[in-house]
């Protein structure tokens, strides 16, 4: 059954999975030991060179288990067959996971408010991992990453996080605007920026789970997530600026004093 015990904890130990993949990216994980690893996937035409041959020691130090695939299957698992190198790595982190799960496990029995950010349409991956590390350095709850329509977990995201990436609560949903209305019914307030916006970010307060969102590097928050927004807050700009960097917005909104 879908809301049996087993069931939701099979679900939420697949949604925990990320695979990253590239040479580099996954010898530092696997020289990580802090970080939990599922299954480590290699292409069967891979030439042995240095990194191969320390990934695959590591694996077998570790006892990990280790899959070989050709190409074609490898691709379908890394998402990137131009970019993989013939390595994948799926991770199993506690801190990874859907909205769904987040939303039935864990926002419906939380006692005290949690902040989020949701990224609607970010697509460069150095502002992606910018923001993530923001958002990890300045305590927020987590961060909501649409699998649609913006940058997605690689090695450019990884580098540029400083390694927050892994120690940052991400939860993934397909759209963004399906996901942030699943919030509001569960009773979140989703709050967007605005220059016109009444609040100011510094003196918004709330003691509900609240969602902030930050919008595309140029065409801004979209309008399906527009309509999605119950708040808005604006960042006070002088000397005729009209708008910030995306990853030092959500650096402002991470590291706002709360309360």
């Amino acid at each position: 059954m879908k809301d049996s015990p087993e069931y939701l904890q099979k679900r939420a130990f697949f949604d925990s999975l990320l695979t990253i993949y590239g040479r580099k990216p996954v010898l530092e994980a696997l020289e990580d030991p802090t970080l939990p690893v599922h299954k480590l996937h290699l292409a069967e035409s891979n030439r042995s060179d240095q990194i191969v041959a320390r990934i695959e020691q590591l694996a077998q130090q570790r006892q990990i288990e280790v899959a070989y695939h050709d190409r074609k299957q490898l691709a379908r698992i890394s998402k990137n067959g131009r970019q993989d190198q013939g390595v994948a790595l799926d991770l199993a982190l506690p801190s990874y996971g859907s909205v769904d799960t987040f939303i039935d496990t864990q926002l419906k029995t939380c006692t005290q408010p949690c902040e989020l950010l949701a990224l609607d349409g970010i697509t460069n991956p150095q502002n992606l991992g910018m923001i993530i590390r923001s958002a990890c350095a300045g305590g927020m709850d987590g961060i909501i990453l649409p699998r649609k329509g913006g940058a997605q977990i690689d090695p450019l995201v990884i580098k540029a996080s400083a390694g927050t990436l892994f120690r940052t609560r991400l939860l993934r949903c397909d759209e963004l605007a399906p996901a942030l209305q699943q919030f509001r019914r569960a009773g979140a307030r989703i709050c967007g920026l605005s220059s016109h916006a009444g609040d100011t970010l510094a003196a918004f307060r709330t003691d509900a789970v609240t969602i902030f969102v930050v919008g595309n590097e140029t065409r801004g928050v979209s309008a399906s997530v527009e309509q999605c927004c119950s708040d808005w807050v604006r960042i006070p700009m002088h000397n005729n600026v009209e708008s910030l960097n995306v990853a030092v917005t959500a650096a402002l909104i991470s590291f706002r004093q709360r309360g």
